[in-house]
């Protein structure tokens, strides 16, 4: 039985796709006309990944700088502490605060890790000078002078089992939040007001066809179903995005993955870089199986130049830096003519859960800073009168080095991409020096809190700064202040993980 060539056109319909879009193919936009009709927009802001930045030790010297650096870029920050009053004094009414202590595992609670895609830890035992006034204690936290220091907490229960327990605790929660080298776009399992604002139905109906589709947000999933009909020379039902503003940038990754459950249908997946209606789009048609999810992998290198579904031999390869819009679609057409073998007119459905990018390279999730110096007690043919402070005296403060060693070994083996500052002797010195990073811990010297705060914050973003353990100074002899890349770029991982 074959279907009728003639159907009734629906101009309401019609209309209602234009206005959602708020553009008329062929002749341009009509902003005005979209107003008019909806009151609505004809863009939606970038699909971002959502997530909260955990600083722990927030309120101390590093820690209060992380804070503020990561708010100055927009950053979701979130503070644990263990004095919520202090925390407010020194972060203030801004600030996300939880109050917390990572040596009771039990104070780790759900409202703390709600969210979080990565931890910046500043944590560690409490170091004072045995007795002094005011003013001995300022020159002890500025480097200025030594004094006989004491330990306030136990090093052992904040330095490793203290990271231990934050470990644990965080793991989960970031290994849920995706992988490092994947980009969400699109999670249907996750519905919102955006996203439900940000799809909507683009059929024949525009070109004076009869099929008719919608999408919905059920079962954790993006609903795509409908009707496709050939009547009135149609043959195709799509579901697309509004413009994005500003353009999605996936340069730092190799394609797309898809996850769908379909109907054994053959779907069209399109990009578009351009913002206008009627532009050049970059297609890739992947074939389903009826009622089985699967993962449609999509290298950027095999998108399909293509304009009202006609090949473009002189275009070039789809700008992954510029994706403006997303379509789904169903047509009775592939390309040049030739028709979609796979193709019935008739009922369809599409299940989709989610739309990622992959292949990107990995970012730390866990920024921790430990200390210089780590691993040099008890090392043999070590001059302790040339060694800082910390070194000399591990023993006396608690064995404070050797449990700050047992938590970066707790980091290293954790599985979550890090990076592990071991900064020289900190200072209160203004920020943006040269700076040195070295492995092996042998080098001495001195660095000044804020700057150590500012690369804690950059390693978030860096894929060189990924499982990577390093000391770092200031000097004439270092990298110019913000040269981050370049520092980073001298270092190697971690043997432990290299493959």
């Amino acid at each position: 039985m074959t279907e009728k060539n003639q159907a009734k056109w629906d101009a309401g319909r019609f209309f209602k796709t234009l206005s959602y879009f708020g553009i008329i193919p062929f002749l341009g936009n009509i902003r005005w006309l979209q107003k008019l009709l909806t009151g609505g927009k004809n863009t939606v802001s970038t699909p971002e990944t959502p997530g909260v930045i955990l600083v722990a030790g927030a309120t101390g010297g590093v820690g209060k700088r992380v804070v503020r650096k990561l708010q100055q870029r927009g950053y979701q920050v979130r503070s644990l502490v263990r004095d919520a009053r202090r925390g407010r004094e020194i972060l203030g009414d801004r600030v996300d605060l939880v109050e917390a202590d990572i040596t009771l595992p039990e104070t780790l609670s759900d409202r703390l890790l709600k969210d979080v895609k990565a931890v910046i830890s500043c944590i560690g035992t409490r170091v004072q000078p045995v007795e002094g006034d005011t003013p001995t204690r300022e020159k002890y936290y500025q480097g200025i002078k030594f004094y006989l220091p004491e330990v306030v907490d136990t090093p052992e229960m904040v330095e490793y089992h203290g990271i231990q327990n934050l470990l644990d605790a965080t793991r989960s929660q970031l290994s849920r939040f995706g992988n490092p080298d994947e980009k969400i776009i699109f999670d249907f399992r996750k519905p919102t007001q955006d996203l439900k604002e940000t799809w909507g139905a683009l059929d024949d109906i525009v070109m004076g066809g009869a099929s008719e589709s919608t999408v919905r947000l059920v079962d954790e999933t993006a609903f795509f179903s409908g009707y496709v009909s050939t009547a009135n020379s149609g043959g195709f039902a799509s579901v697309r995005t509004r413009n994005f503003e500003p353009p999605l940038d996936l340069s730092d990754y190799e394609g797309i993955d898809l996850r769908v459950k379909g109907d054994g249908k053959r779907y069209k997946f399109i990009l578009r870089t351009d913002p206008k209606w009627d532009s050049v789009s970059y297609c890739y048609s992947f074939d389903t199986v009826p009622n089985i999810w699967f993962t449609v992998r999509i290298p950027f290198s095999e998108f399909i130049p293509v304009f009202r579904a006609k090949t473009l031999q002189d275009a070039g390869p789809l700008d992954s830096s510029q994706i403006r819009s997303v379509q789904i679609m169903l047509s009775k057409f592939e390309y040049d003519g030739e028709l979609n073998q796979n193709f019935k007119p008739g009922v369809f459905q599409l299940q989709i859960e989610s739309m990622k990018a992959y292949g990107g390279q990995k970012l730390p999730r866990f920024v921790h800073v430990s200390s210089a110096g780590v691993t040099r007690p008890g090392r043999p043919g070590l001059n302790l009168e040339e060694e800082p402070p910390a070194v000399r005296m591990n023993d006396q403060l608690g064995g404070i080095l050797t449990w700050k060693l047992r938590g970066e070994e707790a980091i290293r083996s954790s599985g979550i991409p890090y990076t592990i500052v071991r900064p020289c002797a900190l200072t209160e010195e203004p920020g943006t020096q040269r700076l040195t990073f070295e492995r092996g811990d042998t080098i001495k010297g001195k660095v000044n809190r804020e700057d150590i705060a500012e690369l804690c914050v950059q390693a978030l973003d860096i894929p060189a700064a990924c499982n990577v353990t390093f000391e770092v100074k200031e000097g004439d002899s270092g990298h110019p202040p913000g040269d981050w890349t370049g520092l980073f770029s001298d270092l190697q991982r971690d043997r432990e993980l290299v493959s």
